[in-house]
């Protein structure tokens, strides 16, 4: 028997040469020449790396990106992986993230830690980003494949396991997640990457590890591996018995109301969601993620649902009896921990890229891109139109609601500012263009219901994970995406002391931000919540001990203004709305970062959404503020409802 494998090998030598690098330089030149496409308009991919270096990564991906760099100046040319030094290993995924939402996650950046805690420094950051369905690429270092060392520093032990590392905390924060033990393996795991990362279902957070000594290890690579590949973003076409049944559904409907998801905005479908609500007259609510997938004045618009949502769309919510849900993952705070659709004859029409979207509130799964079936949509439904007396009462709603916020809007010039009115006052004197951005405290359901869209990418709260300390460096991110607009970080006092450190980031690449830094002297939001479950605000605001022990002494004498100034920023200070509005003025004119300090007033709240959002209290209780509030609690509950019709299962 005569074998043709020697053939083969010998036709393969012959045609393809090999180069020989180490594995971090082959890394870079791999992430260097992705490419993604989707309707015809390509792009590279890996804007560039963010990275903190140590012994983990110093000589492997640092001194692999030096040589990039080097290279392209030597050449004249930009480096193929632009390197950008990060201040904290999270703020550094946050930014990266960021960029990506701002992107239409149609390109990425790639993170670099050292071994240990810089690298699980990243584990946040990693949730973030797949909770959220944004492409990043996460490299963190490892500790020795040959363990020739073993026990190096920061490495963990388990008398149980020899290849466990403290990098397997990452696997149930990635999408995909992979560890190269040997060169040779680097190939398919940088492909695998790279097919997560493209795919609209899949995407997330993809995390290759890569040991410190394999990072500096040579290998003969196939120049192949580094030639330009396109990675193509499908449009999937809804199934048309499905489509069929779906139009069937909307055209029965008398009180519909859509709920446009993240998804509207990511497949660039805002234009045609316009055009399918104008056609049918129903009208348009909106998650955090798809806050912008209709301009605040469009007819339909009823302004933001669920729990943080308007009077408009929760009171519209409570009737439907279709919901139309597109590009929406149904969190519990978009369906207000699940009484937000009380019609009892309700039923879903669910359209999404992921099937475990499409097939939440146990409605009919569409599973399509969110574009295409709204174009197919608009064409099954033909001459369908929702009843006059609805359309005009949503009309009324939103009319109602929008001089409800009007009215927070309003400010006393001279008087001390609160929350609601900085929002306006950043909502009114910013550009139609401009980004507001925003993650966590009492924030971001101030702006879903307050904030008046004008742009699809023109809002930024990340609400998925909701994570404290994202907003300077999240800014960062939709700045450098976005370097035509103007970005105004909006962030607490609360926020602004867990990840402060990125300002120095944004001086030092040049990269302007505004945030608006509010001083309330506390968490507002958790403050807030404690109130609501009769835990009477306890631990939540910034104060001294007392003689007693307990934490109500005196307010701290904390100076945030001070330290934004000590990190490089330019900082205005702003009592009134007189100097607030001159301040933006400043702001937007300036061409470094510039904070915006503002104290307010936290006892003063946005607009009730008349809804609900499930965080249980304490059943049993000494205090009479828990007892009530259980009560409250129990007749809540009794709304709340499974939401599964049978009949479209």
């Amino acid at each position: 028997m005569v074998s043709t494998a020697p053939k083969s090998t010998e036709k393969l030598a012959d045609t393809e040469g090999t180069v020989r690098l180490t594995v971090a330089q082959a890394t870079v030149r791999f992430l260097a020449n992705q490419y993604v496409e989707r309707d015809g308009q390509r792009a590279k991919f890996f804007a560039g790396c963010l990275g903190i270096f140590g012994h983990g990564n110093v000589a492997g991906l640092g001194q692999a990106l030096l040589e990039d760099e080097v290279a392209a100046f030597e050449a004249g040319r930009e480096p193929g992986l632009r390197y950008v030094l990060g201040r904290n290993e999270q703020a550094m995924v946050h930014t990266a993230v960021a960029y990506a939402r701002q992107k239409d996650r149609l390109q990425a950046w790639a993170v670099t830690a050292s071994v240990g805690p810089g690298s699980t420094n990243m584990l946040t950051g990693a949730a973030l980003a797949t909770i959220n369905r944004l492409p990043v690429l996460l490299l963190p270092a490892d500790t020795f494949a040959t363990r020739v060392s073993a026990p190096v520093l920061q490495e963990l032990e388990l008398p149980s396991s020899g290849d466990v590392t403290v990098n397997d905390a990452f696997k149930p924060l990635s999408r995909y997640f992979d560890r190269v033990w040997r060169p040779e393996q680097l190939p398919a795991a940088l492909l695998g990457a790279m097919r997560v990362l493209t795919d609209p279902v899949e995407t997330g957070c993809a995390t290759v590890a890569i040991p410190q000594d394999v990072q500096a290890e040579a290998h003969d690579w196939p120049e192949s591996l580094f030639a330009e590949r396109t990675w193509h973003v499908a449009r999937p076409l809804p199934e048309r018995s499905v489509l069929a049944r779906a139009a069937e559904i909307i055209r029965g409907a008398r009180t519909p109301l859509i709920v446009a998801g993240g998804g509207v905005i990511y497949s660039d479908a805002t234009d045609a969601l316009a055009a399918f609500c104008h056609q049918t007259g129903i009208p348009v609510s909106e998650t955090q993620a798809g806050k912008g997938s209709l301009r605040h004045d469009h007819p339909q618009a009823v302004g933001a649902v669920g729990s943080t949502g308007t009077t408009a769309a929760n009171a519209l919510a409570a009737e439907a009896d279709v919901v139309i849900g597109i590009g929406t993952r149904y969190s519990d705070f978009t369906s207000a921990s699940r009484t937000a659709f009380n019609n009892p004859d309700v039923r879903f029409v669910n359209i999404n890229v992921a099937s475990l979207d499409a097939v939440k509130q146990g409605g009919l799964s569409v599973v399509s891109d969110a574009r295409e079936a709204l174009e197919a949509l608009a064409t099954s439904v033909g001459d369908y139109r929702v009843p006059a007396e609805y359309g005009a009462r949503a009309t009324e709603l939103a009319a109602e609601w929008d001089a409800t916020v009007s009215a927070v809007y309003a400010t006393d010039d001279g008087a001390q500012l609160n929350q609601n009115q900085v929002i306006g006052l950043v909502n009114t004197l910013s550009d139609p263009h401009d980004v507001v951005v925003c993650a966590a405290g009492s924030m971001p359901g101030d702006l879903h219901k307050l904030w008046r869209t004008r742009d699809r990418k023109g809002y930024h709260v990340e609400y998925g994970f909701s994570c404290m300390g994202y907003e300077i460096a999240g800014g960062i991110g939709v700045r450098m995406g976005a370097p035509e607009r103007d970005v105004f970080v909006m962030v607490g006092d609360g926020s602004y002391l867990m990840m402060s450190s990125e300002l120095v980031t944004a001086v030092q690449e040049g990269i302007k931000v505004i945030p608006v830094l509010v001083q309330n002297h506390g968490f507002a939001s958790i403050g807030g919540l404690s109130e609501s479950v009769g835990s009477q605000r306890f631990g939540t605001s910034y104060q001294y001990r007392g003689a007693d022990g307990r934490l109500d002494g005196g307010r701290l004498p904390v100076d945030l203004a001070a330290n934004a100034a000590s990190l490089g920023a330019d900082v205005i200070k702003a009592g009134t709305a007189a100097e607030f509005a001159d301040a933006i003025k400043v702001a937007k004119a300036a061409e470094r970062t510039t904070v915006i300090y503002v104290e307010t007033d936290p006892l003063v709240f946005a607009p009730d959404s008349q809804s609900w959002w499930d965080v249980p209290v304490s059943e049993v209780s000494a205090l009479e503020s828990t007892r009530s509030a259980y009560q409250r609690y129990a007749d809540w509950k009794k709304v709340q409802r499974p939401l599964i019709n049978p009949s479209d299962r």
